[in-house]
């Protein structure tokens, strides 16, 4: 498959082109200093910005999918919604985040208590953006949220997918950007979340 990543040199999404090309789809990475991204075989890196949605889209345009792998606290979701809508791709993947996600029945983990302030503002920001997407039904977009620590570690293709309810285990909640862009390559190549949120972790 021909794939584009928006956000392509970041801690995740650096992590998915290296899963995309080693399994031979052919990546379009795209970020601001594509001299970030690594040079790896059937990867092409572009500069893009993700506040010029008309140039963006022309980046997009003739793909089978994209990523977007962006802050949500730095990010327009209108903007990047309308640069995929204009490039005529109708598969979105989104990078979610964990705040979103219910800890006890219609509680989000972002509106507990002890969540950390200095991620507020971008947890706030994912619950947005996802709410922005159950909204949109020219594209069939997923949104893959990671479990709360989401951090470097291995490639174990070792972990559980759930739906909307954050995923623990004795040691707490967490995924590596590598096992969660294994997740995300999966539902690519085998859409199993078309128009749905799903998530990972240990």
């Amino acid at each position: 498959m021909k794939i584009a990543i928006i956000g392509a040199s970041g801690q995740a999404g650096s992590r998915i082109v290296a899963e995309l090309s080693s399994r031979g789809h052919a990546v379009t990475a795209v970020a601001r200093d594509p001299t970030k991204v690594a040079g790896l075989q059937n990867v092409t890196a572009l500069s893009g910005d993700i506040e010029a949605p008309e140039a963006l889209a022309k980046l997009l345009e003739g793909h089978d999918a994209v990523i977007s792998s962006v802050h949500f606290s730095a990010a327009n979701p209108e903007k990047l919604i309308a640069a995929v809508k204009g490039s005529g791709v109708r598969r979105y993947y989104v990078v979610g985040g964990a705040g979103s996600l219910e800890v006890a029945p219609g509680v989000l983990l972002v509106n507990t208590p002890n969540f950390p302030a200095i991620y507020k503002d971008e947890a706030q920001g994912g619950v947005d953006y996802l709410n922005r997407l159950k909204a949109e039904h020219a594209l069939e977009w997923t949104f893959l949220s990671p479990s709360a620590a989401f951090v470097p570690g291995e490639r174990t293709g070792k972990f559980r997918l759930g739906k909307d309810q954050l995923l623990t285990n004795d040691n707490g909640s967490s995924i590596s950007f590598e096992d969660f862009a294994v997740a995300l390559a999966d539902e690519i190549e085998t859409p199993a979340h078309v128009m749905q949120r799903f998530t990972v972790g240990y």
